[in-house]
């Protein structure tokens, strides 16, 4: 049976509902963010539509992904590794009793993994945030019971000398020759600040997913599809080129995932051999 409870996943504030539909809780947070000026809606994965097709059960779920280079940017400055967690993203999903969370990322949890400070950033961040989703259910906004975590917690790191325009590439050319995977989006951090007039070091990332190997993770914890389809990043570390993804095995702890499930040794497996494939090992 899955874990109903979610404040399972460290990190993570939610507003819970049963007034609203997911599918009118999930539209009126999309128009608040076409509407919300400089924020721009970067992609949207229907998580329960992608299991109904790979022959999985999966309560409704979605995710959208969205953001503001001005805001990202100076996170970034500080931390490129933060590139990692952005852009911003919030999560949908029926619960077995028909009530709805919409959850996203705790500022608190960005700023502990990445070490940021808050200059400002975070705070308009947190505050829209919970703008967002608190205004849009009519609920009242909480938090996880632990918001907070280690400095790159969770996060798998390799390194090469070679240029980030060549691993990157060599990484997408390997995703989109799988036919098992699917790119949701591609984003040039650098390219996005420089478009606000502000400047970071050339920073990459992309995002893909087999929903038959990301769905399972999803029947045990509808929260993880906050940090699916999978994520690596591609960025200039001042001597070379650094990838980065978040351990399949880390997010199952995260959201109260059963350690023994399959498929983490899976994506594992397959996030690893992908990351000797962009070193040109």
């Amino acid at each position: 049976m899955p874990n109903e409870d979610p404040i399972a996943a460290t990190g993570l504030t939610y507003a819970v509902t049963d007034s609203t539909s997911l599918t009118d809780a999930y539209n009126g947070v999309k128009a608040k963010l076409e509407a919300a000026g400089p924020i721009g809606i970067v992609a949207e994965v229907n998580h329960g539509a992608a299991a109904s097709n790979a022959g999985l059960s999966l309560r409704p779920t979605r995710v959208i992904l969205f953001g503001n280079p001005k805001l990202g940017t100076p996170l970034m400055q500080q931390n490129l590794l933060a590139g990692l967690d952005l852009p911003q993203k919030i999560v949908f999903y029926q619960q077995e009793d028909n009530g709805v969370i919409g959850g996203y990322n705790a500022t608190e949890y960005l700023a502990s993994r990445h070490n940021l400070t808050d200059n400002g950033e975070l705070t308009t961040v947190g505050n829209a945030l919970k703008k967002f989703v608190e205004g849009n259910t009519g609920e009242t906004v909480n938090s996880a019971s632990n918001l907070t975590v280690d400095k790159n917690e969770g996060i798998v790191l390799s390194t090469t000398t070679n240029s980030v325009d060549s691993v990157y590439n060599r990484l997408r050319t390997a995703i989109a020759g799988n036919a098992k995977l699917t790119i949701v989006a591609e984003l040039d951090h650098s390219a996005n600040a420089e478009r606000v007039g502000l400047t970071l070091p050339a920073s990459k990332l992309i995002i893909f997913g087999n929903p038959a190997v990301g769905s399972p993770f999803m029947q045990g914890q509808q929260s993880a599809g906050i940090d699916l389809p999978v994520k690596m990043l591609v960025y200039d570390n001042g001597s070379g080129t650094t990838v980065a993804y978040n351990a399949p095995a880390w997010l199952a702890e995260r959201h109260g995932i059963n350690a023994d499930l399959p498929q983490i040794v899976t994506m594992g497996m397959a996030l690893e051999n992908l990351t000797k494939v962009a070193l040109g090992n």
